[in-house]
């Protein structure tokens, strides 16, 4: 298939002849091969959003309709399809509308239809390339009598021209595949054996040799293609064609240096676009559905809330920080404009690989035209080369984005030479670990055997094959070359779901997965050394024994008189308070390191009275909460098992019901629902009377306790929002209620994306008060997502992407 940046004609032109309808047993015919050829290029120029025009035209049909058509001329040619941009149409028509003729058609009388079209089609507009492709099995009888009109007016109007045919054509005797190694091996079906071509189809063979290489001499032969061969090269989705725009700026030196240059992205992430849109689900249109907002105090009446009189906040631990629009203008970073200033020189061995970040990568280039910068930057270039250094530089892309410090590499290659900038980190941005040293722990220390085994492993499963006489390197697993498996899921789902809208989606193709698998040479090199590996390194089950504890380690008093269970149960708890543990200090009070066996201690070792030492565990457990964080989380649960379990044994189940009360009502005070969810989670409610007799809490209402109440939950997530310059502003006003019109819960579209009403929950506060009075209603009436692509929508659910039921977000 053609592959050309810029706007194109193409016109498809297949045989739908009887012939063509004919195979062997076992194999897809050369009209099912020719329509997935042209499905799978429409379908490649579809996703990559081209701007080529696609026109197709059949001949053999059983009708005739074609603007040369006359009594006995171009007769069974029918243009099906006219010059237009490629939509999920025309690969609609392809699958479904192009069915296989009973009549023959001259291949070459299509070809000058073809010829036409593009000739009527094109005027006024511009077109760098104009192409026709032609499928066919040659097994149509045709005429020579205009052959060298129409190989002139095909060179005359720089018209290319594609054959596809059911079998090989070779340069030399006519037979053979040229045999592309990359291509891998074919899993559409194979060429049909050379055996089986008639005598019509060898005087073809011989007719588009020559109308090959009339128009482009040996070359041409390399534009003839078998269907299987297409396939193979086809089975991947075109990759959607970006021009980088250039980023001009001044490469300053100090003071007194200037240089002009113009940079481009060279590198940069690739990412899904955003074209998922919201559609009524009966009638597939984005107009039909119609969002509204409205903010409301978070009171009995709801009452509305003008969006002037909000404001954002910044949280900064349990407080909000008003802060308003103008803040935010003041607050962020004046540059003058664009930046492209060298800070400095440094060796390149002293930029470690690891530090590099960001999104892209800059290729920069001297200003065009301009042969004093292009010296300058080429000696500055040539310089840092030969001095094996790097420039460390400061880059703002416009005034206002925030400014970079990056390093900037001379890159010479045989065509061109540029400087290659790739941003470096802040102080902040640096993650530091620390782990204690492997060699230290004798447990960790491995042989020379071991050593030796992973070494040889290491190098087994190398993806660079070196070829010493020939001083070449081969990368195995070329990474570039490898399209991007979420895109290609994503391509052909969409596909799968507009062309077939009732059936479930296909599984991942094949040829997809297999570009994600180890090279088979890699994969039969390290066999050996793993075999090694798992024997120096063998597995065994490693099975938790049980701590022995003896009266040393463990208070314990053997005489003392009470209930079996309750006895048994204090001696379990007892096992982790140990003597060792004492002897590291007396413990006064309880600290924030380890506050609940410090409360431990205190209250069997009669230190303090429960009351005090209960007051203090307490305070530390507002302490943590308040850091919202899901750490303390853990440690103020830790202190409310302990403080359960103490009231318990001291009778002092009152008290801890109180608390256990009064830290629900903290918690939906301060909209901690995440807490306490992790406290229904472990079932950590009220004292019944079924465990101390002291109690009045039945064990109905204790598990009533735990209940959720029927509050809307707050989407604590929504309330964090990053972005721009001020990343860890929080817009506490919150779109407080969305409904959407124009379905009802019983139109629903029939995938159980979404079922019913959902309510969230989020804070906001008002200026005046700097209290946080606002809640958020979302309802979500709606279970489908679509994907606009060129103008249409798709009908998709996420989940059918994803494969796993979920609410789909909108």
């Amino acid at each position: 298939m053609a592959r050309w940046g810029s706007k194109a004609a193409v016109v498809l032109c297949i045989d739908v002849g009887f012939a063509m309808s004919n195979s062997f047993p076992g194999e897809e015919s050369p009209f099912e091969l020719a329509k997935k050829v042209m499905t799978m290029f429409v379908q490649r120029q579809v996703f990559a959003e081209s701007k080529d025009e696609i026109a197709l035209v059949l001949f053999g049909t059983d009708g005739t309709k074609n603007a040369l058509a006359g009594e006995d001329q171009y007769q069974n040619i029918t243009v099906h399809r006219h010059l237009m941009l490629p939509d999920f149409d025309l690969l609609e028509d392809i699958e479904s509308k192009i069915q296989p003729g009973s009549r023959q058609a001259d291949f070459l009388d299509a070809l000058i239809v073809c010829m036409d079209v593009i000739q009527r089609e094109t005027v006024g507009k511009k077109f760098e390339k104009k192409h026709i492709e032609v499928f066919t099995d040659l097994s149509s009888p045709f005429s020579k009598d205009q052959l060298d009109i129409i190989i002139h007016n095909l060179k005359k109007s720089s018209i290319s021209l594609q054959f596809f045919l059911p079998f090989p054509i070779g340069k030399e005797d006519g037979t053979g595949d040229r045999g592309d190694g990359n291509l891998g091996s074919d899993h559409h079906g194979l060429d049909f054996p050379l055996k089986g071509i008639t005598e019509q189809q060898k005087e073809g063979i011989q007719m588009v040799k020559k109308v090959m290489m009339s128009l482009e001499g040996e070359e041409g032969l390399d534009e003839i293609y078998s269907f299987s061969e297409s396939l193979r090269r086809l089975c991947v989705f075109k990759k959607i064609e970006r021009r980088s725009i250039p980023w001009a700026c001044q490469l300053t030196i100090g003071s007194n240096l200037s240089i002009k240059i113009v940079a481009y992205k060279s590198i940069v992430q690739e990412k899904v676009k955003k074209s998922w849109t919201v559609v009524d689900a009966r009638t597939v249109k984005k107009e039909d559905v119609q969002k509204e907002t409205v903010y409301c105090l978070n009171d009995d009446d709801e009452t509305e809330v003008p969006k002037e009189e909000t404001i954002q906040g910044y949280r900064y631990g349990s407080d909000i920080i008003p802060f308003s629009k103008v803040d935010e203008e003041q607050m962020k970073y004046k540059s003058e404009g664009k930046c492209f200033s060298v800070l400095g020189f440094c060796r390149s061995s002293q930029v470690h690989r690891r530090y590099f970040m960001g999104n892209q990568v800059l290729k920069v280039f001297a200003a065009r035209d301009d042969k004093a910068a292009a010296v300058a930057l080429s000696s500055l270039i040539h310089a840092l080369d030969e001095l094996d250094m790097v420039a460390v530089v400061r880059y703002v892309y416009d005034r206002r984005a925030n400014p970079q410090v990056g390093v900037a590499f001379p890159c010479i290659k045989d065509t061109y030479e540029c400087l290659v900038y790739v941003q470096l980190p802040f102080m902040e941005d640096l993650r530091q670990y620390m782990f204690s040293s492997l060699k230290n722990n004798k447990k960790c220390t491995p042989t020379e055997a071991q050593l030796s085994a992973v070494g040889a492993l290491i190098d087994s499963m190398s993806l660079v094959k070196k070829d010493e006489e020939e001083n070449t390197i081969e990368d195995l697993f070329p990474t570039t070359k490898i399209p991007n498996p979420e895109f290609q899921r994503l391509f052909q789902c969409l596909l799968h779901r507009a062309l077939h809208p009732q059936e479930p989606l296909p599984p991942i193709q094949q040829h997809i997965l297999n570009m994600l698998d180890p090279p088979t040479e890699v994969t039969t090199k390290c066999q050996v050394p793993l075999s090694k590996i798992k024997t120096l390194f063998p597995l065994t089950e490693a099975i938790k024994k049980k701590d022995q504890v003896t009266a040393q380690d463990v208070f314990s008093d053997n005489h003392e008189e009470g209930p079996t269970s309750k006895k048994f149960k204090t001696e379990e708890a007892e096992v982790s308070f140990s003597i060792s543990s004492l002897a590291e200090g007396r413990i006064t009070s309880v600290g924030s390191v380890n506050p609940a066996e410090n409360f431990r201690v205190l209250v069997r070792q009669k230190n303090a009275s429960f009351e005090e030492a209960s007051h203090q565990l307490i305070k530390h457990i507002e302490q943590f909460l308040d850091t919202n964080e899901t750490p303390y989380f853990m440690k103020s649960m830790d202190c409310i098992r302990v403080f359960r379990e103490e009231a318990i044994e001291s009778s002092e189940e009152q008290r801890f019901n109180s608390f256990l009360r009064a830290l629900r009502e903290r918690v939906e005070a301060k909209q901690l629902h995440h807490f306490w969810e992790i406290v229904i989670q472990d079932g950590i409610t009220l004292i019944t009377q079924d465990e101390a007799s002291g109690s009045s809490v039945t064990a109905e209402e204790a598990k009533k306790f735990l209940a959720p109440r029927e509050n809307p939950k707050e989407d604590a997530a929504a309330i964090f929002e990053e972005g721009g310059d001020v990343d860890d502003l929080m817009d506490t006003a919150r779109p407080l209620r969305t409904s959407l019109s124009g379905t009802t819960l019983g139109e629903l579209h029939p995938c159980p994306v979404v079922q019913g009403v959902f309510l969230q929950q989020a804070t906001c506060f008002l200026p005046q008060t700097g209290q946080l009075p606002l809640r958020m209603l979302e309802q979500k009436r709606m279970c489908v997502k679509m994907f606009l692509l060129n103008g249409e929508i798709v009908d998709i659910c996420p989940s059918c992407v994803s494969g796993a039921w979920q609410t789909a977000d909108l």
